[in-house]
């Protein structure tokens, strides 16, 4: 199949409509004036439409020449796209990166540095896996991530800060204890408890159990979102991070003043687990995780 046209032509035809005039266009695709016309004059031909008329003492697109546009700039963004992805197959860009993400960490800290790294980036797709205890620690030595946000410093695992979570004593609002101050861990042993589970496939040699306050009773469930639901309809009190609740403003899970228990933090960690062997890629978004968290730490060590 051979086309009548060429990008080229209808680049110039887009740039024609986006300076607002054939001098504009020549300065910023760097040619003469002469050979845009001449370009747009043997488009014309070829496409058998008047794409520029004279208004005033500007050449502006036809109704006709703006309706061809539109379903040109598609086409050209999708050519501009290849010669992007084109470029980072020949740097080796991996087709796919692995990020492993303990679950105390905060959704946005990776979703917001994520959509910058999409924006040059065409070709990598993201598996983002959710890790929790030992199911961290694994994700890293095993080198199964090419990221990864821990809670605990691996050894011999190099590591940048990533931010800090605040771990907070939480009920439902229609829970006994929510009526009650100044309770001590004493109060909460006769309590259910609400409580994650190591997602680890060393959990059980283990035996984590980070958290648990030691009530008589317990309900074990795989993560955050699941407790969460559990606290919410009164079955008993947990822990859980403090942006869980800032994200969820209703009112039906509240916090508990408890003595020397109301919370604690946890500080967590960014690292490469593959090292030397870390691909372009997952080196590119690794800079857009640590650059947005010097950033988000910056502006939380300002005083308020």
């Amino acid at each position: 199949m051979r086309l009548k046209s060429t990008l080229e032509q209808w680049l110039t035809l887009h740039e024609i409509d986006r300076c607002g005039s054939i001098q504009g266009a020549s300065s910023a695709l760097n040619k003469s004036h002469t050979t845009l016309i001449y370009a747009i004059r043997r488009l014309e031909t070829q496409v058998g439409v008047t794409l520029l008329k004279i208004d005033g003492k500007r050449s502006v697109l036809t109704e006709q020449g703006r309706a061809l546009l539109r379903r040109a700039t598609p086409m050209l963004e999708q050519a501009y796209e290849l010669e992007l992805i084109s470029g980072q197959v020949a740097k080796g860009y991996e087709a796919q990166l692995v990020v492993s993400v303990d679950h105390l960490c905060c959704r946005d800290w990776v979703y917001q540095p994520l959509n910058r790294f999409f924006e040059t980036n065409k070709l990598t797709s993201v598996k983002l896996v959710e890790t929790s205890l030992s199911g961290t620690t694994q994700a890293v030595m095993s080198e199964q991530s090419d990221i990864a946000i821990i809670n605990l410093p691996v050894t011999n695992v190099p590591t940048e800060s990533f931010g800090t979570v605040s771990m907070v004593t939480v009920t439902s609002a229609s829970h006994p204890l929510a009526v009650r101050s100044n309770l001590t861990l004493a109060d909460l042993m006769t309590e259910t408890q609400v409580v994650i589970r190591d997602l680890g496939s060393e959990a059980q040699q283990q035996g984590q159990d980070v958290g648990w306050l030691k009530s008589g009773q317990r309900v074990t469930v795989d993560s955050f979102d699941h407790a969460w639901d559990a606290i919410k309809s009164g079955i008993g009190f947990g822990r859980l991070p403090e942006h869980k609740l800032e994200q969820r403003q209703d009112g039906s899970v509240i916090k508990l003043t408890v003595e020397h228990a109301d919370r604690y933090h946890v500080p967590l960690h960014i690292s490469l687990p593959k090292g030397a062997k870390t691909g372009p890629a997952a080196l590119a978004l690794y800079q857009h995780l640590c650059e947005d968290a010097s950033r988000r730490m910056s502006e939380d060590a300002q005083p308020r």
